[in-house]
């Protein structure tokens, strides 16, 4: 909390307004749900937090590990939850405010303080969660090394004769005996359903021949993984062994290119070098990462346009594909933390095509 309030201050904003989600769990641990009542928590540097709750959440709010920094602040069906939370803020000032706080919310507080500006937290302190602790860092090789258990023991299941949902129902049930509290996607795309990078999981059944993608991941102790390996049903042909290495050579390009300076941008040009000089570049049809914490998908975007430099402690995905409509895709993930000197792999399966059942 106290970092979040000096981010802002340093940034120009008079304060941060985090709503229930991943801000407010990262910052109090308190996880309630979202709902039509208000709850938010005020950051204002050199003020103590201030923690507006509805009344009958209140116990709730006050156990949560916290909660001792805080001022908690209680408002009863009937009463104005807004009127507990406007004359705190500086009528003149700029907050930032989470990314997924309700329009319902913010825009109540608009009608209160219209002369306040809000501006989203990604847009704003973008820095705010992309930067981790050791602690972190350590969560999220835990979360790895657990995806990566789960792929060492998906592969030694049958997949020929399989609809695509019942292998994404054991990539599940792994992640889950591996020790992860939350699964929040098992992506399974088979043959031509692999050209479609969010493909989820269908009906299809999957057959010798296939080459098959699967992106999957989740939360352990609140922090999370994602890894996409692509394996094959049976032997691949000369097109499908070339593919999937162009893809492995791009990962590994832009994961050397991992180091503390480099613009985020400049990961996802090499990837995409290596793809276009083999002749795919049209066909890699989405950024090579994103930042990965308490969320899946947070700053930084390994993207173009993107300047921010790599810092020590950025934990992001690193994950390019070629995708040929009709036919089938490819992807290779990791994720990755820059370390002071270079990039450190929190996934470490190996690379290389898995020939599958």
């Amino acid at each position: 909390m106290e970092r979040a309030a000096v981010s802002a201050a340093d940034a120009g904003l008079a304060g941060v307004i985090v709503t229930p989600g991943p801000d407010l769990a990262w910052m109090t641990g308190y996880r309630p749900h979202t709902s039509e009542r208000l709850t938010a928590l005020l950051l204002t540097r050199g003020k103590r937090p201030q923690l507006i709750v509805p009344a009958l959440e209140r116990p709730d709010a006050e156990r949560a590990p916290g909660a001792g920094a805080l001022t908690v602040t209680g408002w009863t069906d009937g009463q104005d939850p807004y009127a507990a939370l406007a004359p705190l803020l500086d009528e003149r000032g700029r907050y930032g405010v989470s990314d997924n706080a309700w329009a319902l919310h913010l825009l109540a507080l608009q009608r209160k303080r219209p002369e306040v500006v809000y501006g989203a937290f990604t847009e704003v302190l973008p820095m705010l969660r992309a930067v981790k602790d050791a602690y972190e860092v350590d969560r999220l090789a835990a979360a790895g090394a657990a995806a990566d258990a789960t792929y060492e023991e998906i592969v030694k299941l049958r997949f020929a004769g399989r609809r695509e949902r019942e292998v994404a129902a054991d990539l599940a049930r792994l992640l889950r005996e591996n020790g992860h509290g939350q699964v929040d996607f098992t992506v399974v795309g088979s043959g031509p359903n692999g050209a479609n990078p969010h493909h989820d999981a269908g009906d299809r059944v999957i057959e010798t021949g296939d080459m098959v993608v699967m992106d999957f991941g989740g939360l352990l102790d609140g922090y999370g993984s994602d890894t996409t390996r692509t394996v094959h049903v049976g032997e691949p042909s000369a097109e499908e062994r070339k593919v999937h290495d162009v893809v492995r050579e791009a990962q590994q390009a832009a994961f050397e290119a991992v180091r503390p300076g480099v613009a985020c941008q400049d990961i996802d040009r090499v990837a995409r070098r290596v793809i276009r000089s083999a002749g795919y570049g049209e066909y890699f049809i989405h950024r090579t990462g994103h930042g990965i914490g308490v969320t899946t998908h947070e700053p930084p975007y390994l993207v173009e346009g993107e300047h921010l430099p790599l810092v020590p402690g950025m934990c992001f995905s690193i994950e390019p594909g070629i995708y040929l409509p009709g036919r089938f895709g490819v992807r290779i993930e990791d994720i990755v933390t820059c370390t002071d000197s270079a990039g450190r792999r929190l996934n470490n399966t190996d690379r290389g095509m898995r020939i599958v059942a």
